[in-house]
């Protein structure tokens, strides 16, 4: 396991933001752990979120010529992404997505400046692929690339098949999908730590059903 991802995964747990329970999953999935990034933006050092980001574009090798935040997660941690990067001289187009578009001012539905050339889109979460789909949709929609998409999490779930929905997005839109962790970093974690071993078992049996 990698520096940053101990990090993240020490940032997620100190916010609060990565919880372990019983929860119901947008997709309907019974779930022993929830991941809500929003929890981040008032319990954690963001410098030190951004950074493990950061980390992980490097250590992946990632390039692209703009960066994409979907609504809402997005919009946070593309903002603290590129600014991160801006830092070193890597300055970066950064725009995101309204849920509703809107119908007067500059209208339309993208903040900033329109994607274009290779997109890179950063969100929180991957599960079952839905919303990632609808960000390189839209992306597609404005004549750019969606080259790469970077979670924090990677809930390595089945997507609408068996594979999962990290794969279902590499194979339909011929893209990079990476995360700075996965299920499996996760449950590794847990089990090489006291203050959350009492999960495992949980995850496991969550990973037997769903995984892929």
């Amino acid at each position: 396991m990698k520096d940053y991802q101990i990090s993240f995964l020490n940032l997620a747990l100190e916010s609060r933001s990565l919880q372990f329970g019983e929860y119901t999953l947008k997709s309907g999935r019974s779930s022993p752990y929830f991941f809500n990034a929003a929890n981040m933006l008032s319990n954690c050092s963001l410098y030190e979120l951004g950074k493990c980001y950061v980390d992980a574009i490097n250590d992946k090798g990632l390039k692209f010529d703009c960066i994409y935040g979907p609504a809402y997660k997005g919009i946070f941690l593309g903002s603290i992404i590129a600014t991160l990067l801006s830092e070193k001289g890597d300055i970066y187009p950064l725009s995101f997505n309204r849920k509703e578009e809107k119908d007067h001012g500059e209208g339309g539905n993208i903040i900033g400046e329109k994607p274009c050339g290779d997109v890179l889109i950063i969100d929180d979460v991957l599960s079952a692929g839905t919303a990632g789909k609808e960000s390189i949709e839209t992306i597609l929609s404005l004549s750019a690339t969606p080259k790469a998409f970077i979670v924090g999490l990677d809930r390595q779930e089945k997507g609408k098949l068996e594979k999962a929905a990290s794969q279902e997005l590499r194979d339909d839109f011929n893209m990079r999908v990476e995360s700075i962790v996965n299920l499996d970093i996760l449950i590794s974690f847990v089990k090489n730590d006291q203050k959350y071993d009492q999960h495992l078992d949980g995850l496991n049996e969550y990973r037997d059903i769903w995984g892929a």
